[in-house]
């Protein structure tokens, strides 16, 4: 399963992290996130995938920041449609990686892959609410029955210290991953070691059995 550690951006924090034996990173190139990267860490992961979170950008911003920061997938969580990401694409060329997000509160939510699933490589469904990127909060992962695509994706919202039972009760075949933030967090973009790294423990702990 690919463990995901979102809104990083200290350096020292992100070598911890990815010592942990961590999969993706995320990077938010969102301003109005608080874990928004407005310039290039001093460190960047050698070994988990970097991944930039793009919020309603342009093209070319995509493009620099993938380059300034060698970025290994693009996470896409605005509007962005599906013409966009084909520009996107025939602008970067062969090897580009894109996951679209999809916040979902039902099952009717879920639906709005289908716009997507020919031109992405993974989808991330989190939680529907009011504020852009995420409010920290679990939905219902019951209403993922709903999707019937062929694209793998992640699991977003509120994923926490506690989720471990939650995790092993759902079963998707299409489920590739989680992604891991605010609930793992002392301060915003710092993420608690210990916590993460006794979470990591559980799920190897769980994949034995």
């Amino acid at each position: 399963m690919i463990i995901k550690v979102c809104g990083m951006r200290d350096p020292d924090n992100i070598r911890a992290v990815e010592a942990l034996g961590i999969d993706w990173m995320g990077f938010i190139f969102w301003s109005g996130s608080s874990r928004y990267v407005s310039r290039r860490p001093a460190y960047l992961p050698e070994k988990a995938k970097k991944v930039g979170v793009f919020v309603d950008a342009s093209i070319d911003e995509v493009l620099q920041h993938t380059a300034d920061y060698r970025l290994d997938i693009i996470q896409l969580h605005g509007g962005e449609d599906a013409a966009y990401i084909r520009r996107l694409r025939k602008e970067y060329g062969e090897g580009l990686v894109v996951m679209k997000a999809i916040s979902v509160r039902n099952a009717g939510d879920v639906a709005a892959y289908k716009a997507y699933e020919d031109c992405v490589d993974y989808f991330l469904f989190d939680n529907k609410c009011q504020m852009v990127g995420g409010s920290g909060q679990q939905f219902d992962w019951s209403v993922l029955n709903a999707y019937e695509g062929q694209r793998p994706f992640l699991l977003s919202g509120g994923i926490g210290p506690d989720s471990t039972d939650c995790i092993r009760a759902f079963h998707h075949p299409r489920l590739a991953g989680i992604d891991l933030n605010s609930r793992f967090e002392q301060t915003p973009a710092i993420k608690d070691i210990s916590k993460l790294k006794q979470f990591l423990y559980e799920q190897n702990q769980q994949a034995l059995f």
